[in-house]
């Protein structure tokens, strides 16, 4: 695979990573400075926050792939009126939904969720603060995306990952100081906006012609058009993203919230960290499709899908046959009773999701926006109707099975349709090159792992035996089958030209 492009992949991995990993540490600790309810309550928050970004257009898609374009050919004036334009759309975005959420704070609160009295207060004055922190996360949403349309992941990757390791710190802080929700939020408005200056500062640095224009008519029309569609996407992935919480949150209550959104964050967060490595094919599919490219691209994607697969299934495998141990551990036994099966069957769920990135990626980068679109609007709208049926006969545990079945019906219809249409690789290629090397050898690893945990005492030192052991088998599987001969010697060279010089001696 392309140097430049691991690269890339890398640093953008790296800056979900060290966040994730440091944010799911300090759960637990959260969820004790806040309590079950008061947990249930920042989760219903963050939902209610997160689904109001249905309304960003997403000329964040557009912005990306026209600047990657605009920047090749070395064309200045495209770049600043793209970047000017996509930013007073953001701005006006998070002013909108900024007093939306404002002024509805208290009839949410009160009227539409099961909120415990004593606490509706706090959540109504959460709310209306959150509201200035969806300004500033629009406007940081957007600017982070300019050092990636300019394939500069390792910047925007630095910076997230320093934010994202030190306000889950903070937060923690902030709590064992005796403070509360409203001081919790207020912490990652603060951040928010220092994190959006330093991105400033920073896309200052790398485009020093920088200036403003305003985006002439041709600009604004090929924007807005890509980015009309690819916000039918992100529009579809929020609605579903957040709808799940908010419908838990009026059937179930904000406990029973709590146990599903620890179980369910838990394997978004881990299962979507490896969408960071996928994420920077989009502007280089945009790059290579506008050069003719298409032989070296259909390399690259069957490669991308091959290691990406893997790294998913192996994840999987640790995260779904270890819920129960995991949940007790991390959390307390009552998250483990209450949340193992959910975060089991929400893995397997986020595992057939991610089918669909790296294809919808391409779709996109092609120029085709619509197809992911309408397909994400489909998979919502009767995702929705699923979940909430779930829920209804099923609690937490129904909506996680709910969850599964949209995954899997989509799933196929979406690889079905767009492999030898938008996606020029035929979906035999695929299954062939990509996924049977990979899931066929993960699989018989999943059966032995389940069947040995059975069979074991459930004590800690069994299982970090058979973790390591799983571990182990999954590393032995990616390296002899699935990782390519040519990208294994690769990688292999540079490891001795590494020992070599740590010895002092050339390789």
């Amino acid at each position: 695979m392309n140097l430049r492009l691991m690269r890339n992949a890398v640093s953008n991995l790296m800056g979900a990573v060290v966040p994730a990993l440091v944010a799911l540490g300090t759960v637990p600790l959260v969820v004790k400075g806040l309590g079950e309810a008061g947990y249930g309550v920042y989760s219903l928050v963050t939902a209610i926050v997160g689904y109001f970004a249905v309304i960003d257009i997403n000329v964040t898609a557009g912005s990306v792939k026209f600047i990657a374009e605009h920047n090749a050919r070395e064309d200045r004036d495209k770049i600043n009126q793209t970047l000017f334009f996509g930013i007073i759309v953001y701005a006006l975005i998070g002013l909108v939904g900024g007093l939306g959420l404002f002024f509805g704070a208290s009839y949410l609160v009160n009227d539409v969720f099961t909120v415990p009295a004593a606490i509706v207060p706090e959540a109504v004055a959460t709310l209306q603060l959150a509201a200035l922190g969806f300004f500033l996360g629009q406007l940081q949403t957007y600017l982070q995306s300019v050092p990636q349309a300019l394939m500069r992941y390792d910047i925007s990757s630095r910076i997230e990952m320093f934010f994202g390791t030190l306000v889950p710190l903070l937060t923690v802080g902030v709590l064992m100081l005796g403070y509360g929700l409203f001081e919790v939020i207020l912490l990652r408005v603060a951040a928010s906006s220092i994190h959006c200056l330093i991105l400033w500062a920073g896309i200052r640095r790398l485009l020093p012609g920088l200036a403003f224009r305003w985006a002439g008519a041709a600009v604004r029309r090929e924007l807005l058009g890509f980015s009309a569609y690819s916000f039918l996407s992100r529009f579809a992935s929020l609605s579903y993203a957040h709808a799940d919480k908010l419908i838990i949150g009026a059937l179930v209550g904000v406990t029973g919230l709590a146990y599903f959104t620890v179980a369910a964050t838990l394997a978004n967060r881990i299962l979507g960290m490896t969408y960071r490595l996928s994420g920077v094919l989009f502007p280089a599919a945009s790059a290579l499709a506008a050069g003719g490219e298409f032989d070296r691209l259909n390399r690259l994607y069957l490669t991308a899908n091959r290691y990406v697969v893997f790294l998913n299934a192996a994840i999987l495998v640790l995260v779904a046959v270890f819920a129960e141990h995991i949940l007790r551990y991390w959390m307390n036994p009552d998250f483990a009773r209450n949340g193992a099966l959910v975060l089991a069957v929400m893995a397997m769920s986020q595992f057939i999701d991610s089918l669909t990135s790296l294809p919808s990626l391409v779709n996109d980068g092609m120029g085709h926006p619509r197809v992911s679109g309408l397909f994400a609007v489909a998979r919502a709208c009767t995702g929705l109707v699923i979940v909430y049926i779930g829920v209804r006969l099923g609690g937490i545990d129904g909506a996680a099975y709910a969850h599964l079945a949209a995954s899997v019906i989509f799933t196929i219809a979406f690889l079905g349709y767009v492999h030898g249409r938008t996606v020029r690789t035929s979906l035999r290629d695929l299954l062939v090159h990509s996924y049977f090397p990979t899931l066929i050898g993960v699989a018989a690893i999943a059966v032995a792992a389940r069947l040995a945990d059975d069979r074991l005492a459930p004590t800690v030192s069994n299982f970090a035996l058979l973790l390591m052991a799983t571990m182990a088998l999954l590393f032995a599987h990616g390296m002899l089958f699935v990782i390519e001969r040519g990208d294994r010697d690769a990688a292999w060279l540079k490891v001795k030209k590494a020992l070599g010089h740590a010895r002092g001696k050339p390789a």
